[in-house]
C-alpha cells in the first residue's frame, strides 16, 4: 500500500470516528433535556418578558422604531400624563377666569361679587354676536345698521348696542343710536375718508368689537362695581 493511500484511509477513519461520537453524545443531551424539560423551563411570564426583550432589540437594530414609532409612543405616554386645559365652552371658561381672578384677590368683598350678572351679560352677548340680523348699509362718511332679533335677543339688542357709542367715541367716530320697533339703527360716521372704508369693511361686529373695555368691564361687573350693559 502507498503511503499516499495509507494517510488517506487513516484520516477517514478519524472522521467516522468523531462524527459517530457526536451523534452520540446528541442523543444523549436529548434523552436529558426530556427528563428535565418541565424542571428547567422558565415561568410563562418570564418568557414573555424575554420574547418581548428580544422583539425590542430586533425592532429597533432594524430601524422600526423610527421617528414615528417614538413619537406615536411619545404621544400614548402624553395623553397618560397631561391635563386638558381648554374649558369647553366659551362663556364658561370667561366666568372661570373672572372666578379664579377673584379667588386669588385676598381684597376680594365677596358681599358685593355677583357672578349671575356677569353670565346674563354673557348670554347677552351670544345673542347679539350669533343671533341679531343686521343689515347694513354703506354711507359716503360711514355706515349705517338696523341690528334687530326678537325674544331674548331684542332685550340683548337694546342692551348692548346703545351702551357701546361711548367706546366709539372715544375712537374718534360720530355715533348714534336710533330705537326701531324690533331693535336698534346703529350710525357711525367720520370726516376721514379712510376710516369710512374702514367702517365699511369693519360692518356691525367689527364695530361691537371696537376698544379695550369689554374685559376689564367684565371684572368689574362681576366685583359689583358696575352695572351690566
Amino acid at each position: 500500500m502507498s503511503l499516499w493511500s495509507w494517510k488517506t484511509g487513516l484520516v477517514s477513519l478519524v472522521v467516522l470516528s468523531a462524527t459517530s461520537y457526536a451523534v452520540a453524545q446528541m442523543s444523549g443531551q436529548a434523552g436529558m433535556q426530556d427528563g428535565a424539560s418541565q424542571s428547567m423551563m422558565p415561568p410563562q411570564n418570564e418568557m414573555h418578558a424575554q420574547m418581548h426583550a428580544r422583539m425590542m432589540q430586533m425592532m429597533q437594530g432594524s430601524g422600526m422604531h423610527g421617528n414615528a414609532g417614538q413619537h406615536g409612543m411619545m404621544g400614548m405616554h402624553d395623553g397618560l400624563t397631561q391635563q386638558p386645559t381648554l374649558p369647553g365652552q366659551d362663556a364658561f371658561g370667561a366666568i372661570q377666569e373672572i372666578v379664579q381672578i377673584l379667588q386669588s384677590d385676598p381684597t376680594t368683598d365677596w358681599s358685593k361679587v355677583n357672578i349671575t350678572v356677569l353670565r346674563q351679560h354673557l348670554i347677552d352677548m351670544n345673542e347679539v354676536t350669533l343671533h341679531a340680523f343686521a343689515a347694513e348699509r354703506n354711507l359716503d362718511n360711514g355706515i349705517e345698521i338696523a341690528v334687530t332679533g326678537e325674544g331674548r335677543t331684542l332685550d340683548a339688542i337694546k342692551r348692548m348696542v346703545p351702551a357701546h357709542i361711548s367706546e366709539l367715541l372715544k375712537l374718534g367716530w360720530n355715533a348714534k343710536t336710533e330705537d326701531l320697533p324690533n331693535g336698534v339703527k346703529l350710525t357711525v360716521i367720520t370726516n376721514d375718508p379712510k376710516e369710512a372704508i374702514k367702517l365699511h369693511a369693519l360692518g356691525f361686529m367689527g364695530i361691537m368689537v371696537q376698544g379695550g373695555h369689554h374685559q376689564p368691564h367684565h371684572l368689574m361687573m362681576a366685583k359689583g362695581e358696575m352695572p351690566p350693559h
